[in-house]
């Protein structure tokens, strides 16, 4: 079981890798406006978008400006999906004659498909009509990732430019990164997809009999086109309710490993654009690394754990070594189809990557292999990461390392030439510090009040978990269910809207103000004291740096979780 768990991981690890170079010097190109192989086709339609649109892409804009452009076309497109959920009955496409969507949870799921996260307290195939899934939810895919990339790609402006204050154009951006990145990948894979069985129609629901004779209804859709762009887009709303794990979703082993790659492709490709914009491809190799250490090492954990299985289900009358685990591992809430290590690998890229796409059910793994899918996201999903959120999340980490380094050598520090000064720590402070606080403070609050602790199916610590981990993951902008947890309430609908909006938008102005500070600056030369950010010693030290401010922040609160649940299990106590 080990060798082949090993064995997937590493093959999986080889191709993201294979990808992301190639994909990352096209995205280069495409940001750069230089010419690629796709702009005979989308040029025309680039120009009309922008002609009716009323938007010079030649007019750059101040981190300011960029920043309030995007804030205002999230709002929109907020509203937009707002209302078409509350008039959905009186809207084409609706074959099964679906109602209005309930004002909170339409609130709910308007702000989680702004944001990326596709938080879904919903069951899609019994709530939404084919137009609300295609005009308005898969619209956002699109859109929110694209919001994203165009923010990453700011970021990195911030770091290649010198004594400029401008730091792009975020309608330019966000064009092209839908019309040159996301739409062709999400063609070639809904085709893929396709023709791996995955259902693309309109037509109503399928009444039928089973063997028993008992009436079943089989959803129908436009479900591989939505399949390829959440998973692109590390977007994570499924058309059906059982996500991934649907056959419908995920029919067989080549969609379920096309569906992984998809999740990470990008974001792990953006550390190569990095690396090209800033003229040194070192330096994204070295982010690159970072991500996949970290990654493998999570991997191999769930997958371990998984494996292990509970001791208290050993099975009767198994030799001293094999009573140490459960038989065969942990199977519940697993695919059969695709077993431990692709569940296990799975829900370590999901979480990893800010997508909420699953295809087993986290809330049924062993305490150490649910606490890992969360760590990734308190980590602050910067392991890859969702596309752009990833990138630029890693690259704050990463001005916080060399500043750490500069002190180490006692000298200014710098990044990629550029000094890393009071205004700039504060920024990066402030993104740091946002993220645990629209966590830990409404978690708080819904362990202590009624509406709150109603949510939960267990008791103990796993309930703890169930709580901890929606709030983790709304902020994260993941999306992803720990499962057994009741979030279908006025309390929850509100309070994790707020949250992912925060999670989203209170962490993208300072992250750009940061670009804007950097791009304004002139660079150094290179001393002798310059710390090297593009060798295995940065590598290691912005992975500590990762650890401990993670540890620093969430430590307490894991511990009254999956760990304290981990020990009593140990010790024959479940929950």
């Amino acid at each position: 079981m080990l060798l082949n768990a090993l064995i997937q991981i590493g093959l999986f690890t080889l191709i993201v890798t294979a990808i992301s170079v190639p994909l990352g010097l096209y995205m280069a190109r495409v940001f750069a406006g230089e010419p690629t192989f796709a702009d005979p086709l989308l040029k025309p339609l680039e120009r009309l978008i922008y002609s009716l649109a009323g938007v010079h892409p030649e007019s750059e804009q101040t981190w300011v400006e960029y920043a309030i452009a995007m804030l205002l076309f999230s709002a929109v497109g907020m509203l937009v999906l707002y209302a078409m959920q509350r008039l959905q009955g009186w809207l084409p496409l609706n074959p099964q004659s679906l109602g209005a969507v309930a004002p909170d949870l339409a609130f709910n799921t308007a702000a989680s498909f702004t944001t990326n996260t596709n938080w879904q307290a919903y069951a899609g195939e019994t709530t939404m009509s084919y137009f609300t899934q295609m005009a308005g939810l898969a619209f956002h895919n699109f859109v929110s990732a694209a919001a994203g990339i165009a923010v990453a790609i700011a970021v990195i402006r911030g770091f290649a430019r010198r004594g400029m204050k401008t730091i792009g154009n975020f309608w330019f951006d966000l064009v092209r990164a839908t019309l040159w990145v996301l739409l062709p990948l999400s063609a070639i894979l809904a085709l893929v997809l396709i023709g791996q069985g995955v259902p693309q129609n309109f037509s109503p629901y399928t009444q039928v009999k089973t063997v028993e004779g008992a009436a079943q209804v089989i959803a129908q859709g436009p479900v591989a086109s939505q399949e390829a762009i959440k998973e692109l887009g590390t977007n994570g709303g499924g058309f059906f309710n059982a996500n991934s794990a649907h056959p419908y979703e995920n029919p067989t082993p080549l969609a379920n490993l096309l569906e992984m790659i998809a999740i990470l492709a990008i974001g792990a490709a953006l550390t190569h654009t990095f690396g090209q914009m800033v003229g040194d491809r070192r330096q994204g190799w070295a982010l690159y690394g970072a991500m996949v250490i970290l990654f493998l090492a999570g991997a191999a954990i769930t997958t371990w754990s998984e494996q292990r299985g509970n001791p208290m289900l050993a099975a009767a009358g198994a030799s001293e070594q094999a009573s140490a685990m459960q038989s065969g591992g942990n199977m519940e809430g697993k695919e059969v189809r695709f077993g431990i290590v692709d569940s296990a690998l799975w829900d370590t890229i999901t979480t990893d990557a800010s997508c909420g796409a699953v295809n087993a059910m986290i809330d049924s793994f062993t305490p150490l292999g649910g606490m890992i899918p969360l760590l990734n996201i308190q980590i602050g999903e910067i392991i890859f990461g969702g596309v752009g959120s990833g990138l630029y999340g890693m690259l704050v980490m990463a001005v916080l390392a060399v500043f750490i380094a500069g002190l180490m050598v006692g000298r200014t520090p710098e990044y990629l030439g550029k000094k890393i000064e009071g205004r700039e720590m504060k920024l990066a402070m402030l993104f740091i510090l946002i993220f645990p606080t629209v966590i830990l403070l409404p978690a708080a609050i819904a362990l202590v009040t009624s509406a709150g602790l109603a949510g939960i199916s267990n008791p103990g610590p796993h309930g703890f978990t169930q709580i901890l981990y929606a709030y983790t993951e709304a902020a994260g902008n993941n999306g992803s269910a720990f499962g057994g947890l009741n979030a279908n309430t006025s309390f929850y609908n509100v309070t994790l809207a707020a949250v992912m909006l925060c999670g989203r938008f209170l962490m993208k102005v300072p992250v750009l103000a940061l670009a804007g500070s950097l791009a304004a600056k002139r660079t150094v030369p290179v001393s002798a004291g310059t710390f090297p950010t593009n060798g295995a010693v940065f590598v290691i030290l912005l992975i500590g740096v990762i650890l401990i401010v993670a540890a620093l922040t969430f430590f307490p609160a894991d511990a009254l979780g999956p760990i304290v649940e981990h020990l009593a299990m140990v010790h024959g106590r479940l929950y």
